[in-house]
């Protein structure tokens, strides 16, 4: 009777029901809300440990780190904050640069206090805030508030005490390791923690949430004290009975692969931060990893043995069945250590640096250009490689633009959000970094210029000279003025990101 309204019914209908199921779709601008996040954080892999950063000179297999790189984004132009790993590890968790607080240069020395404020944001904080299960599991070494008094402090044999412990010494650690710890990851954005502090210092035991796991009785014997004739391994102090370095890096994958199930089963999403103590010193690879590396080196067994560990969180996170829903970062807090057998690797043609300059504790990119892999089924695509300048503060801009929220103005001050890149684009991130040598000297990245800040500033073009062999400050004095211009900036502003000016914790050294 009325076919031109019968047809206008039947096309709306089609076009409702079109739209409707299109509206339900993912489309590739739409970031998946709320992932479960792995960070995975080695400690002292160099760049060129990797084959993928490395393929010509590398000679030590890593099939599990090089799969994750496979299967999403591998950066080339990735940074930690220092070549030393306190630093670093403040800034990866926090989104700041460590040279904003007391910790000028060098570490967190032993029985330190912490380097994170009570009151300061990190990764776990934030995640926390929106309803993450979160979880530290690995090296900390970020200081504790220990319940040690000045006059315990003589009983803590730091120095190299040979022979049995005194009477006196076990009843103060009794006393000490009775109590729980403060002011550590528990306090910092993170449920549940476990591991070691630092795996090459007191007290050699695992630490669970606030407290111990046993009371440390002995000290750690003379061999598992100086590994090598040309460094120094580990300090002397309170020990469990028999305690090994060997069984920390399987305990600490086993522990992480029961968060992953048991946080798997749960309906939140979940945060897991795994800091791992290899291939730091010492070089304790378990038997099964012995000789594996046809270096025949101790430092090449404990980094296939920590390519391994990789492999089995990913595939942790698979056997629950939360792969496609999964954000896995991985990365290295600072260039390799020279110490543990740089020279010797070398010599068989294995190059821990690449084809940079320096190691660990450098402010050439050897120190802290680093491995810096991501992956996320929903929104990277597999073999994706970002040439494109990325800092390890990044993370924090990055976990608030996928939960789409704002940081506070006073966090993340230094962070920008990698988002972009890893939803394919092709865009500068960030136009400058601050890396620092383990003295506290900068190395200022501005574009493809690098400049070292010091008496005799050195200034290097990345992209000629990758492996900073030809400094040319002399040349350009006015792009050197321009870099140090923008680093005083840096400091002045207490940010480096957009927003309100901040204040330092301190005053920073200047080194100029």
């Amino acid at each position: 009777m009325f076919p031109a309204l019968n047809r206008a019914i039947v096309y709306g209908t089609i076009i409702f029901i079109v739209l409707s199921i299109t509206s339900t779709l993912p489309t590739q601008a739409e970031t998946p809300k709320k992932p479960n996040i792995v960070v995975i954080l080695a400690d002292d892999l160099g760049y060129g440990d990797v084959q993928c950063y490395n393929p010509e000179r590398s000679k030590i297999p890593t099939p599990q780190i090089d799969r994750l790189a496979a299967q999403g984004i591998r950066f080339t132009d990735a940074h930690s904050s220092s070549g030393l790993c306190s630093p670093s590890r403040y800034t990866l968790l926090t989104g700041r640069y460590p040279w904003r607080t007391r910790l000028q240069s060098g570490i967190v020395n032993t029985w330190g206090p912490p380097l994170i404020a009570p009151d300061r944001m990190t990764i776990g904080t934030l995640a926390k805030q929106h309803g993450y299960r979160t979880a530290a599991i690995g090296k900390w070494h970020l200081g504790w508030n220990w319940p040690i008094t000045q006059e315990q402090r003589q009983w803590l044999g730091a120095g190299q005490q040979h022979g049995p412990p005194t009477e006196q010494q076990r009843q103060v650690w009794q006393e000490i390791f009775s109590q729980p710890i403060a002011d550590g990851p528990t306090t910092r954005g993170f449920d549940d923690y476990f591991g070691t502090c630092v795996p090459n210092w007191p007290p050699y035991c695992f630490i669970e949430n606030d407290r111990t796991i046993g009371i440390p009785s002995e000290l750690l014997p003379p061999e598992r004290i100086i590994f090598g004739k040309e460094w120094f391994a580990s300090i002397q102090g309170p020990a469990l009975p028999d305690w090994a370095f060997e069984p920390i890096i399987p305990t600490l994958t086993e522990r992480a692969e029961r968060f992953i199930a048991e946080s798997a089963a749960k309906s939140e999403p979940f945060l897991l931060y795994m800091p791992l103590t290899t291939p730091h010193t010492p070089l304790s690879p378990n038997e099964e990893w012995l000789g594996k590396s046809d270096l025949k080196h101790l430092v090449a067994d404990l980094i296939m043995e920590t390519d391994a560990v990789v492999g089995r969180i990913v595939d942790a996170v698979e056997k629950a069945g939360q792969t496609e829903n999964t954000l896995f970062l991985f990365t290295s807090d600072n260039g390799f250590a020279h110490y543990a057998g740089g020279r010797e690797l070398e010599s068989q043609g294995h190059f821990p640096s690449g084809p940079l300059r320096g190691y660990k504790g450098a402010v050439y990119e050897g120190g802290h250009r680093v491995p810096f892999i991501v992956q996320w089924p929903k929104v990277v695509k597999p073999d994706a490689v970002s040439h494109q300048l990325v800092h390890h503060a990044d993370l924090m801009a990055t976990f608030a633009d996928i939960l789409g929220v704002q940081l506070p103005d006073n966090a993340g001050e230094d962070s920008f959000s990698l988002l972009p890149l890893l939803n394919g684009e092709d865009k500068v991130i960030r136009e400058h970094a601050v890396s620092c040598a383990g003295d506290g000297t900068p190395g200022v990245r501005l574009g493809d210029w690098k400049l070292i800040v010091g008496q005799k500033p050195q200034l290097y073009n990345l992209v000629d000279d990758l492996g900073e062999r030809h400094d040319l400050a002399e040349q350009n004095p006015d792009r050197v003025e321009q870099i140090f211009s923008l680093y005083e900036k840096l400091v002045s502003d207490g940010r480096s990101n957009p927003g309100p000016a901040l204040k330092n914790d301190v005053e920073v050294s200047r080194r100029r």
